[in-house]
């Protein structure tokens, strides 16, 4: 058994981000508890889920929401709503709940945010699609500033929220560029990168982070499958990228869907650090999940990244100390 004792996206750290399977709510929702339950005893350190609205393939509405389902049913470890939409709604509300979150779960929540892309998310929230990058820009270092115990105003009050001075909530926000990854820098946030963006768009990210001072995790994401591939799923996956994404952003993806395709556990660790390093990235967060696929093929997935997890984990901690 792997340790997943690492605090919420620490550095170093490998995590599983969860999606629902196509289904009745009250059975995604036993299905995901299962996973979360079965990635922290295969060994990793904790897991993600991520925001989308009206009933989007693979998403939940309300990640902090689900954050708090997951983290009942894992014996350990650690759970992060990561990313949620900022401009959803105002900052404060959100610090709030993530606050609670945090109150009701000492050690294990951390949480992530990005500005969105999907217009059908913004139409529910009655937000302007155009105005959500600038509410981003403007809400960001607020919530970031709550969520350390430093509100203002009657915020401050929130016993949850003060709480955060003493144990303040990690953090990273979403990074596709060069300002976002400086902007990270400049709140001593981490970044957390797409799944598609190619390694040298990556590299020059990660290096200018690192340029502009940044010390947070550099979370890479990676979808791995061990054994045969599964057909033609991924192309599935991409082809629903491909509804809400930018052609600028599109530029920037890896043609190979940067889906690591291993034999084994061992040899899906050894593929994943090699690009770790080739991106200058410290910390995982891994996808099993492609659309269209049974909720036992996951599962059985599941079932053989215990090796993966336990290489993996050891090799980032030798690689740490080298450095």
């Amino acid at each position: 058994m792997t340790d997943n004792s690492s605090s919420p996206l620490a550095k170093g750290s490998v995590s599983l981000r969860l999606y629902p399977h196509d289904g009745p709510a009250s059975e995604q929702l036993d299905e995901v508890r299962e996973l979360a339950r079965r990635a922290v005893e295969v060994g990793y350190d904790g897991v993600m889920v991520s925001e989308h609205h009206a009933g989007f393939p693979g998403y939940f509405p309300s990640p902090q929401q689900m954050a708090g389902f997951l983290l009942a049913a894992m014996p350990s470890g650690w759970a992060a709503p990561c990313p949620l939409l900022l401009p959803m709604k105002p900052y404060a509300l959100i610090a709030e709940e993530v606050a609670w979150l945090a109150a009701a779960f000492p050690g294990r929540v951390g949480a992530g945010f990005a500005s969105g892309a999907l217009p059908v998310d913004f139409e529910l929230a009655e937000v302007p699609f155009d105005e959500i990058t600038q509410r981003f820009k403007q809400a960001l270092p607020l919530v970031v500033a709550a969520l350390r115990g430093q509100a203002d105003g009657s915020l401050a009050d929130d016993r949850a929220i003060a709480a955060c001075a003493d144990q303040p909530v990690p953090m990273v926000a979403a990074a596709q560029s060069l300002a976002a990854v400086r902007r990270a820098a400049r709140l001593d946030l981490g970044i957390l990168y797409d799944s598609l963006q190619a390694v040298e768009h990556v590299r020059a990210l990660s290096d200018a982070y690192d340029e502009a001072g940044g010390t947070g995790p550099k979370i890479l994401i990676r979808r791995v499958w061990i054994g045969g591939p599964p057909g033609e799923a991924v192309d599935n996956q991409l082809d629903l990228y491909r509804t809400y994404t930018t052609e600028g952003t599109m530029a920037r993806w890896d043609q190979g869907a940067n889906t690591v395709l291993a034999a084994n556990g061992a040899e899906a660790a050894d593929q994943l650090h090699a690009e770790m390093a080739a991106t200058g990235t410290d910390t995982i967060n891994i996808r099993i999940h492609v659309v269209g696929l049974s909720p036992g093929f996951i599962r059985d997935q599941l079932d053989l990244h215990g090796d993966l997890v336990e290489r993996l984990k050891r090799m980032l901690a030798d690689s740490s100390r080298l450095s």
